[in-house]
């Protein structure tokens, strides 16, 4: 599934403080500069075991069936248990609802056992019946397949001989588990509901995971307690709030002073500065998303009727290929993520070594500025007297569209200007609101713009929605495409590896998938970005990794991160985490959350580059 973070704007009161950590200080937004402090209940300050998380992060719904962004995913995990789930270790299958499963011969028909005398949060059995449910309704109604449609494109039928048993029959064999990836929810609540691809579910909500949605206030905070009817165990903590900040280095101030647990999404710069902070504990992990520029090679909607803004240029493959000779991708990972990111090559990440492009393949190639001015001759584009190339009359003039307020995004674009110019593109970085970017990224008003995803450890779902079928309208109704990308060919790939049984033979037709994908170059992924991360050693131990080894704490496949958390004991921490007092903090003016105003809570934020999940 995928990710974008927006609204990283300090408000003046806070500059001096900024400055000395080395960290942004770009421009206060209108909206910021009166802010409405936190109630004790939204900070959750008094209570020691709730584990206080900053975010900034795109909220559409609390929807598992329609909403695909980073946040809101993040809570699915917590509210609702998969059929199958992925272990903390390495992400492989492991148990879930289901204790085990088992195909016959064909491949076709998977059976699974369920766990005897589950219940849901309000007490309610949790039986087969809820699983077929779920599934059928994703079958049947479109408005329930939003979001992970596609996973169940290949279902014939599901049924429930008995409580404690699903039967998944598939029209043809396939290769990753049906039963994963799937939020399963209650049907005594959900099937009363009118109208399930409109409802927010906000608050109060009935799951089998192990927090459960108590609240959502727009950009305050989202609560969650624990849920004492969760199967493994109710969690050690009795909550999780996560709590909005204006941008990220308000949060860095945060978890200095106490104010929150937990933090990530952290910047190399900002990871760096909050070494050494009183009880607070680091945390480099081996990630799992990319960070990619887009480009605009001709919008179309899945019925392929064009829409958008893109230079036409850009619709020739090889003034896209010329864009990727012309970037210096290690000069620019070492520069700007100052080395706390790997290497890339594909949209799948180095961290699922089965899948992903290896760096030796033969489509790959590097920086290289005599192939890209070659490119761009071969393209008809030839450079004018200011070295600027042009073609019937028209210069090579290229958007960049960056958040003003991320400065990995504006380092970027510092990168790429000279680098262009050198081939002959004139670029021009607009830099605006994430906002902005949102919208115009959605409508296709843009030729390049930063982007990112998180992906999942079966490869099958980010496969997908790179299909022509999964392309979006002008408005990002229809689809949930990666980049807006369309190949017949790919297609057709993306079909035979969805059916093969042979690991090994999947994994070579999923790298052909990439490596069709790479040349094509709807988009250049830059990197794989490290998740820096930090939390309040003297507040909370036991955080999981995932993987285990060298991993990262938030944004899992899974719910692990948090339901080991416990509160370190009151012999060696103080229920306030050492932060400052109230008064302190709102004399500092930093943490500084904006109120709902009255504005509708589904259209007061906008995804940038790390809200798909």
């Amino acid at each position: 599934m995928f990710t974008h973070k927006q609204l990283r704007r300090p408000l003046a009161g806070i500059a001096a403080i900024a400055l000395t950590l080395g960290l942004s200080t770009a421009p206060v937004r209108a909206e910021s500069t009166s802010p409405e402090s936190p109630s004790a209940e939204s900070s959750g300050a008094a209570d020691a075991s709730t584990l206080r998380i900053a975010t900034d992060g795109f909220i559409d719904s609390f929807n598992p069936f329609t909403s695909f962004y980073l946040l809101p995913t993040n809570t699915f995990r917590y509210m609702y248990e998969n059929l199958v789930a992925n272990d903390a270790k390495d992400g492989s299958i492991t148990e879930g609802l289901a204790t085990e499963w088992t195909t016959d011969d064909s491949g076709t028909v998977w059976t699974y056992t369920i766990r005897p005398n589950m219940k849901w949060s309000d007490g309610q059995p949790l039986t087969a019946n809820d699983v077929v449910w779920t599934y059928t309704q994703m079958m049947e109604n479109e408005d329930m397949a939003v979001a992970n449609g596609s996973l169940v494109e290949n279902f014939a039928k599901v049924e429930a001989p008995d409580d404690g048993t699903v039967v998944i029959t598939l029209k043809k064999a396939q290769a990753n588990n049906p039963g994963q990836e799937i939020p399963v929810v209650p049907e005594h609540v959900w099937s009363k509901i009118d109208k399930p691809g409109e409802f927010k579910n906000d608050k109060n909500t009935v799951g089998s995971g192990p927090f459960q949605l108590v609240s959502y206030e727009a950009n305050k905070s989202v609560t969650l307690k624990a849920n004492p009817n969760f199967w493994r165990g109710k969690p050690k903590l009795d909550g999780i709030q996560y709590r909005y900040y204006t941008n990220s280095d308000a949060q860095v101030q945060a978890i200095r002073s106490g104010e929150v647990d937990m933090i990530t999404g952290l910047s190399p710069e900002q990871f760096t500065a909050i070494k050494g902070a009183e009880g607070v504990e680091l945390n480099d992990g081996n990630g799992r998303r990319f960070n990619s520029i887009s480009i605009n090679s001709g919008l179309a909607d899945a019925k392929g009727k064009a829409f958008g803004t893109g230079n036409e240029a850009l619709k020739d493959k090889r003034v896209r290929q010329a864009i990727r000779a012309g970037i210096d991708l290690e000069t620019l990972r070492k520069q700007v993520m100052q080395d706390y990111a790997q290497p890339a090559t594909s949209f799948i990440p180095a961290i699922y070594s089965t899948w992903a492009l290896p760096a030796d393949s033969p489509v790959i190639s590097g920086y290289d500025v005599e192939k890209a001015k070659s490119l761009l001759d071969e393209a008809g584009w030839k450079p004018g007297s200011d070295g600027i190339r042009e073609k019937d009359g028209k210069k090579l003039e290229l958007r960049f569209l960056t958040d003003a307020s991320a400065p990995i995004e504006q380092n970027t674009a510092k990168f790429l200007q000279p680098w262009m110019k050198e081939i002959g593109i004139q670029l021009k970085n607009e830099s605006s609101d994430a906002d902005t970017v949102s919208e115009r990224s959605t409508k296709g008003d843009y030729d390049m713009y930063f982007s990112g995803w998180s992906i999942n450890p079966d490869p099958d779902y980010q496969l997908s929605i790179n299909t022509c079928g999964n392309r979006p309208d002008a408005e990002g109704n229809g689809g949930t495409t990666q980049d807006g990308y369309c190949n017949p060919e790919f297609d057709k790939l993306y079909q035979a590896q969805h059916v093969e049984l042979d690991q090994g033979k999947r994994a070579e037709l999923v790298k052909q998938e990439l490596a069709m994908n790479y040349e094509d170059t709807p988009s250049i992924v830059l990197w794989y970005p490290n998740q820096l991360e930090a939390y309040r050693s003297d507040r909370f131990t036991g955080f999981t990794k995932q993987p285990s080894d060298g991993g990262a704490i938030a944004n899992q496949v899974g719910y692990w991160g948090y339901t080991s958390v416990e509160p370190v004991s009151e012999s060696t921490g103080s229920e306030d985490g050492g932060g400052l007092s109230a008064g302190a903090w709102i004399g500092i003016a930093v943490a500084v959350i904006v109120g709902g105003g009255g504005v509708l809570w589904f259209a007061t934020r906008k995804r940038n580059a790390d809200d798909r999940e």
